[in-house]
């Protein structure tokens, strides 16, 4: 039986994207996109209500180059890509876990002036990293429960 892994986003970057080199020279940048959940605030008289989830991206080549050089925080994007897991030990010797979405095709949402309307930039895609490809990062140790690549303060919304 045939399987699918896919994973589709739309939402804001929580910070810029960070980009480094890999030492067999492919590019790889990291960043964390927020889609917001709406619901609640109909006639039963209950307010409205959002619920904000954070997810951890991953590009790797020409498609990380590009996030690299176009997408900044706060600025809208459509992610379509597959989930991965991956674990190490840390400093420590405890085992950690991280879930990113490897992203295969990025589309830039806001117009190219840098507003939030407007044309929409055409979709880019990049190869997937091979299968043997290095981990994208170890992600730093965040305080608990706070959203990745800052605190409240850094919101894109």
């Amino acid at each position: 039986m045939a399987s699918v892994n896919k994973a589709i986003l739309v939402g804001r970057l929580g910070r810029d994207p960070e980009m480094r080199v890999t030492p067999q020279g492919t590019a790889v940048v990291n960043f964390s996109l927020a889609t917001t959940e709406r619901f609640g605030g109909g006639r039963d008289g209950q307010p409205r209500q959002e619920r904000t989830e954070w997810h951890n991206i991953v590009a790797f080549g020409k498609l990380a180059e590009l996030v690299n050089q176009y997408l900044k925080k706060g600025r809208s994007a459509y992610i379509e890509g597959r989930i991965q897991t991956r674990t190490w030990d840390d400093r420590d010797g405890n085992k950690r876990n991280r879930t990113e979405i490897v992203a295969q095709i990025v589309q830039f949402l806001d117009s190219r002036g840098g507003g939030r309307g407007g044309q929409s930039a055409p979709a880019v895609s990049g190869p997937a990293p091979a299968p043997d490809a290095p981990p994208a990062e170890e992600p730093l140790d965040a305080a608990e429960g706070a959203a990745p690549g800052g605190g409240e303060d850094d919101l894109p919304f």
